[in-house]
């Protein structure tokens, strides 16, 4: 059972459905804090997805060996029972997943958000390792990666900007759960075949992101064709950062501009 957060109807103005996808150690709920209902009360069908094993969403297998293309078959199981093909907007892992899934399938636009780049994960490893060596090992080691980021102050460091409220730092913090390994292999190895993308994308990114530099905001847009967008004084966490509203709003428009 996939959990999915399911608010507004498509409406004459806005006949496509939006679908959400969260990045790596989160779920729906990240979405579901303000994008849901500002798109729904503009009258948009937004629906927020939870990946196998994240949020509420059940798992038939252990979670440490779901691969990128089970969590491309989550968005297409979802995807195929809406009433038209929506809209993909993908965040930080769940970009390179929208990536993927747009390699084989059909959608009138997609949207990544602080996504990781075409060329894969390995400069988030690399900068994550770098800041903390010893507990990114033991995190990894054992199993249990959601332990290397699960505290405020690093949830701080790698999802949000120094001025974010404290309240809402530990709220995500509280929730961030484990991530698969063999996902975060398979964002090093099994990389997006961006030649066969031709959906139309706004890629869009943070200044202040430690987690996905602005180089590759910028490599990514690159590879697709088009300008990246950035966001001042905002970190990783786009959709939950103080500015919020701007990130909105601008895809908001930008899907106006597609006639969506």
């Amino acid at each position: 059972m996939l959990e999915v957060i399911d608010k507004g109807h498509c409406t004459d103005a806005h006949p496509v459905p939006l679908l959400f996808i969260h990045g790596g150690y989160h779920a729906a709920w990240c979405w579901d804090e303000y994008f849901l209902e500002f798109f729904a009360d503009r009258g948009f069908h937004a629906l927020a997805l939870s990946l196998r094993g994240h949020g509420r969403s059940t798992l038939s297998q252990p979670l440490r060996s779901c691969s990128i293309a089970d969590y491309v078959d989550d968005v297409s199981t979802v995807a195929t029972l809406l009433n038209a093909e929506p809209v993909v907007i993908g965040h930080s892992m769940g970009g390179f997943v929208v990536q993927k899934y747009l390699e084989t399938r059909r959608a009138p636009a997609a949207i990544l958000m602080a996504t990781i780049p075409p060329q894969g994960t390995l400069g988030t490893i690399v900068r994550w390792a770098r800041r903390h060596p010893w507990s990114f090992l033991r995190a990894n080691a054992f199993g249990d990666s959601a332990k290397f980021i699960n505290t405020p102050a690093r949830a701080r460091e790698f999802f949000f900007c120094a001025t974010t409220p404290e309240s809402v730092v530990e709220s995500c913090a509280a929730r961030i759960g484990s991530e698969s390994t063999r996902a975060g292999r398979d964002q090093i190895l099994n990389l997006p075949k961006t030649r066969l993308v031709a959906t139309p994308l706004l890629v869009l990114g943070a200044t202040d992101d430690v987690t996905v530099s602005n180089n590759e905001v910028n490599r990514t847009a690159k590879k697709y064709h088009t300008e990246p967008e950035f966001f001042p004084g905002m970190g990783h966490n786009m959709m939950l950062e103080p500015g919020w509203p701007n990130v909105a709003e601008r895809i908001c428009t930008w899907l106006g501009s597609q006639g969506l």
